[in-house]
């Protein structure tokens, strides 16, 4: 669907509510399905299969619907290309190579910080959603959260520690996100169904190059390993990315991160139930902080800021 880029955040609908529970359940999932497809293939292959496979379910769906092309122009290429890198090449393949060093769980609670760097940048970029001394107290009390999960020792990374690196990727994917949900907002009129498949379209260009440089093109391998790739690319690539779209550009970005206090939850959950993963004591104290200040930040003012 097409938006201006000066549209101010308009009051969520239910349509809104249920894809946001939707893609918690989607999104919370997928870091589960990645460590699975991890055991068979190394993590640029993983993201490069994500927003390949993405990509053609997308193209072959806006074809088969013959959705309106979108009015091309060089402000809305600009656009296209950085929300591809922000928002599908680079954080798919933060989140696949950290997640070969730290656990499922974690990289779920680190999307949890998203909504933390959204706040302020919403600031700036997206009218009608101002900081405010809440929001300020918000922000403080979840970026307290963020420095608990990364935990001790993550000063080594310095010096190679790969679990420090590891933690500070995913951390890094939950920054893009957020850079990408402004600019998402912010993107020229165009049809949310085009803008989610032109940007998995320019992750595939990037990735696949660099996936055939770094590891190679892809065997195959077992049957789980297979499906949990098909999986990554149809539902929360492909099919997750219209939901996201079109929430952003209906409800605005800073309602779009409601999202995260649901994906640390199933994420810690499917992590531990069906990968057998250890949560320590410090993942649910960070989850407690961030979802505290998330809280905080998007609760109702009952005086003036």
């Amino acid at each position: 669907m097409a938006s201006t880029t000066d549209t101010p955040v308009s009051t969520p609908t239910l349509s809104n509510w249920l894809s946001i529970l939707s893609l918690g359940l989607i999104w919370g999932g997928t870091f589960m399905v990645v460590a699975i497809a991890l055991r068979g293939y190394g993590p640029v292959t993983v993201a490069a299969a994500r927003t390949t496979l993405g990509a053609l379910a997308l193209l072959a769906l806006v074809a088969a619907l013959r959705r309106p092309r979108p009015d091309w122009s060089p402000s809305l290429g600009l656009f296209v290309l950085a929300l591809g890198v922000l928002t599908t090449a680079l954080p798919f393949l933060l989140l696949a190579w950290g997640q070969q060093h730290v656990p499922s769980a974690f990289a779920g609670l680190s999307m949890a910080v998203l909504p933390l760097f959204v706040l302020p940048l919403a600031h700036f970029f997206v009218p009608g959603d101002r900081m405010t001394w809440r929001k300020t107290g918000g922000f403080a009390l979840g970026l307290t959260g963020a420095l608990v999960l990364l935990g001790p020792g993550i000063t080594a990374a310095g010096g190679g520690d790969l679990s420090a690196l590891g933690r500070i990727a995913c951390i890094a994917a939950s920054i893009s996100y957020a850079f990408g949900s402004i600019l998402t907002r912010r993107c020229p009129p165009i049809d949310g169904m085009w803008l989610g498949t032109l940007t998995l379209v320019v992750g595939a260009i990037l990735l696949l190059p660099a996936m055939v440089v770094t590891e190679g093109l892809p065997a195959a391998a077992p049957p789980g390993i297979m499906v949990a790739i098909v999986f990554l690319g149809l539902v929360p690539t492909a099919f997750a990315a219209l939901l996201r779209v079109q929430v952003i550009r209906s409800a605005g970005p800073s309602f779009m991160t409601l999202v995260n206090y649901q994906v640390p939850v199933w994420s810690m959950v499917f992590g531990a139930l069906i990968l057998n993963e250890d949560l320590p004591g410090r993942f649910f104290a960070a989850l407690a902080l961030i979802a505290a200040g998330l809280a905080v930040s998007q609760s109702r003012r009952r005086s003036a800021a």
